[in-house]
């Protein structure tokens, strides 16, 4: 029946909200604590503990570590820290004949020594780069989950790109006949190293980097590249369609690497001219824009079974295509 329910533990029975008369009973509590103290000063806040370590080690005369530090896990690097670490016996000894400014020169516990690491040996103490034996856990680390070190590791700082106009004017400078490959959205930079590679195993004079979305020169790219980034230089341009197109205005013939292209490879006769090879995504392939700006959409005979072929290996076939006609024609 209502009326016989039992009340609630706790629960008031008596008339809700200010009662007559009650308006100067308690004034204290009426009054509050006065301000909430900062959380410096208050002793139990962790603001608190930071505050009364650091007057502790002002007292002390600022010897050892202040509390609040700790001394078992070394800090984080900053985000802006962006230096690489080059690993790899090839990559590492062609960054430093190439003179790159290296910070640290990383050796296993005895590795094993062969003519290539006692040359980077001697390269690290001739320019009194510091030699670091470490061991080989502290090396997988460095190099990272898929990375293979071979016993060493060099400190690098952040990849200096060039700008793609100079580049351009270098080769012509030279008296060379242009030969570059641009990347349209290739992002992995295992790819990048590749083409990197093979760039300057058959003739090229650098690669073009789209500013976004695109892999850049880290770690794994210098890896894949055995080297080669240390040679053959890498261009940032801010537009690709731009600067294809102010290349274009300058006498180099923009050829775009596609399946369904117009030209085969083998019939190309633009070889021996100034060249830009571009190649896309293996997943889109090139897109529209860069598309439209080409000169000559080319595809690479491949077997039908075959849907497509990664962008390194694409790159690669071209540039050894083109290499072997200008060597045929003498350019």
């Amino acid at each position: 029946m209502a009326g016989s329910k039992p009340g609630r533990p706790g629960a008031s029975k008596g008339k809700k909200g200010p009662t007559k008369g009650t308006g100067g009973k308690n004034k204290r509590s009426l009054e509050g604590r006065g301000p909430t103290p900062k959380a410096e000063d208050r002793a139990w806040h962790p603001a608190g503990k930071r505050k009364a370590a650091q007057e502790r080690y002002a007292a002390a005369g600022g010897k050892g570590r202040p509390a609040g530090q700790s001394q078992s896990r070394p800090r984080a690097a900053k985000k802006d820290d962006d230096t690489e670490v080059v690993t790899g016996r090839n990559s590492v000894l062609e960054a430093l004949r190439a003179k790159i400014p290296a910070t640290a020169f990383y050796i296993a516990q005895r590795v094993e020594m062969d003519d290539r690491v006692k040359e980077m040996l001697s390269i690290a103490t001739h320019r009194e780069i510091p030699v670091m034996e470490v061991t080989r856990p502290e090396l997988d680390r460095m190099a990272g989950f898929d990375g293979v070190h071979q016993g060493v590791a060099l400190k690098v700082p952040p990849y200096e790109y060039a700008h793609p106009q100079d580049l351009l004017e270098n080769v012509i400078e030279k008296g060379r006949t242009p030969l570059f490959v641009a990347l349209d959205g290739v992002t992995d930079p295992r790819n990048l190293g590749a083409i990197i590679r093979s760039t300057g195993a058959f003739g090229g004079h650098g690669v073009i980097l789209p500013q976004r979305r695109s892999a850049s020169v880290n770690s794994a790219a210098w890896k894949t590249s055995a080297g080669a980034a240390a040679r053959i230089p890498v261009a940032i341009a801010p537009n690709l369609t731009a600067t294809l197109k102010e290349f274009k205005k300058q006498g180099v013939f923009v050829l775009g690497l596609d399946g369904g292209g117009d030209v085969s490879l083998p019939a190309l006769e633009l070889a021996d001219r100034p060249v830009v090879i571009v190649v896309g995504s293996e997943g889109k392939g090139l897109s529209r824009l860069v598309s439209e700006t080409c000169d000559q959409i080319v595809s690479i005979p491949i077997d039908a079974a075959t849907e497509s072929l990664n962008a390194g290996i694409a790159a690669s076939v071209a540039l050894y295509q083109v290499s072997t006609l200008r060597a045929q024609k003498g350019a």
